[in-house]
Parts: structure tokens; C-alpha cells; sequence
């Protein structure tokens, strides 16, 4: 008799736990299920229950969009909405990210969504880094996408003293974030569209998944006599039971040295004028 072929559910729940470096025990043991069970829904000789389904991806630590990608796999509705910002309902959480924007002011900072496509960005976002790019093309597109702005060579490329080092750290983080996200369509497309940019690095086009992750990036601008050496950090909006603000994160930075700091400060205060 032939084996039987794993069912969706089975193939993506595995990928998952080779993704998370989990054996069969110990998925199992976190998810209160035994091994024997376990094995028979990965190779799809059982079905899992709608709260197998959810206790799995709990212990897994999926992310929302992909739990849904697994219910819908094992024949399950979706549980966890999209929903737009400016929806209604998200209106207190939209007032407190526009305020962490303007509070971070005369620092730039970001709001983006998994796609790097900007949904807000504070004052000195748009002064700092227009001084850069602000004739590119791809600047004046809307969205704006900050991971296409920093790699594009019409972008901030050409005004990127580390550029290696700052798009080897991005593009490691779009490999794994593409890797996890196997039914993220729109961030395999990114993904694709970035590594075919002209004049990448070859050695850029084979991301190192096997970098650590630098808890600040440092960034170094140089245009025409104009300077900024910054670093920026992620912060996530805590965990939401929405798709889209588990999704969400700010992208802050802070002027890395004195000459930054009063470069900042400088274009603020000119603006205020």
C-alpha cells in the first residue's frame, strides 16, 4: 500500500515547525496534543479540530495572516479580520500611533505595514530623507515604500555611505519574513522585485539568513554637504488580534551623533519658521 501524501494542512503545519526548530515532542507537549496525533495530521491520516488548528498555531507562534492560511488549509473559516486604519473601530489605536509619530519629532519615524509601504510618517521623516531622495521617482509614489526607497539606485542608494551594510540586514529580514509567510503573496513579489534591482551586489542576491539580527541599524546619508548618521529600531504594536496592526510597526530614528542631532533640530526648526 503506498504511503498516504501529507494533506495542506499537514505539509504547512511541518514547514512551521522546521521554521520554529520544533520536533514532534515538543510541539506537541506545547500544544497539548499527543505525538501520535500529531503525526497523523502532519502526514494527513487525522483531521485536525478547528481548536487543534489554533492551539498549534498558538504554540507555534504564527502570525495571524498565516493562521488564517492554516485554518483555510484544514477547511476552516478565517477567525482573525483585516481591517482597514481608518476603519472606526481602530480609531483610538490610529490617534495613539499619530501621536508616537509626532512625539518623536524632530526625529524621523515611520509607520509601515509588513510590505514596508508607509501608512503614516511624521514631519521629520519627510524633511530628513527628502534632503536624499526627495526627486527620485520613487519617492513621489504613493504608498511610499521605505525598503524600495533605501535599495532602489534612484532612490537613497547613491547617498548611502553603508549601503552593504544596511541592505544586507533588510534583505535578510524580507528572506525570512518571505520564508515564514509562505501564502504572503504580495511579500514574494517584494522579495523578487528587490533582488532584481540593476547594480545589486551579487553578493546581495543571496541573503544571509544566517545573520543575526542587530537590535539598531545604523544608517549614514551624505549628499552635497549635508550629513546624517542615524540608527533606527522597530517597534511592533504589542498583539492584536487584527491582521493588520499585528502588522504595523514604527520604524524610529535617532540621530547617531552631536552634528545629527543639531542637523535634525535645524531643519525643525526651519520648518517652524
Amino acid at each position: 500500500m503506498s504511503e498516504r501524501s501529507p494533506s495542506p494542512f499537514g505539509r504547512i503545519l511541518r514547514q512551521w515547525r522546521s521554521q520554529r526548530g520544533m520536533s514532534q515532542l515538543r510541539l506537541a507537549s506545547e500544544a497539548g496534543v499527543s505525538t501520535r496525533h500529531l503525526s497523523f495530521v502532519e502526514t494527513g491520516r487525522s483531521q485536525p479540530s478547528r481548536e487543534m488548528v489554533l492551539r498549534l498555531a498558538e504554540s507555534l507562534e504564527v502570525p495571524l495572516r498565516e493562521r488564517n492560511a492554516l485554518l483555510a488549509s484544514a477547511g476552516f473559516a478565517s477567525l482573525y479580520r483585516e481591517s482597514a486604519l481608518d476603519a472606526p473601530a481602530l480609531e483610538t489605536l490610529r490617534r495613539m500611533l499619530e501621536f508616537l509619530l509626532r512625539q518623536h519629532e524632530p526625529y524621523p519615524a515611520f509607520l509601515i505595514d509588513r510590505c514596508w509601504r508607509v501608512v503614516r510618517a511624521n514631519g521629520a521623516a519627510l524633511r530628513g530623507f527628502a534632503r536624499f531622495a526627495g526627486a527620485a521617482p520613487v519617492w513621489r509614489e504613493q504608498p511610499l515604500n521605505l525598503l524600495r526607497l533605501t535599495l532602489e539606485p534612484g532612490g537613497l542608494r547613491p547617498f548611502m555611505v553603508n549601503f552593504e551594510e544596511v541592505a544586507s540586514a533588510l534583505l535578510a529580514h524580507l528572506e525570512r519574513a518571505a520564508a515564514l509567510c509562505a501564502s504572503d503573496g504580495e511579500l514574494a513579489s517584494l522579495r523578487d522585485e528587490v533582488l532584481a534591482l540593476p547594480d545589486l551586489p551579487e553578493s546581495l542576491r543571496v541573503p544571509d539568513l544566517d545573520q543575526v539580527s542587530q537590535p539598531v541599524l545604523p544608517l549614514h546619508l551624505k549628499r552635497d554637504g549635508f550629513e546624517l548618521r542615524l540608527f533606527s529600531t522597530i517597534t511592533s504594536v504589542g498583539t492584536p488580534q487584527d491582521v493588520t496592526l499585528q502588522e504595523l510597526r514604527i520604524e524610529s530614528f535617532m540621530p547617531a551623533d552631536d552634528a545629527s542631532d543639531a542637523v535634525l533640530r535645524g531643519l525643525a526648526g526651519a520648518a517652524a519658521g
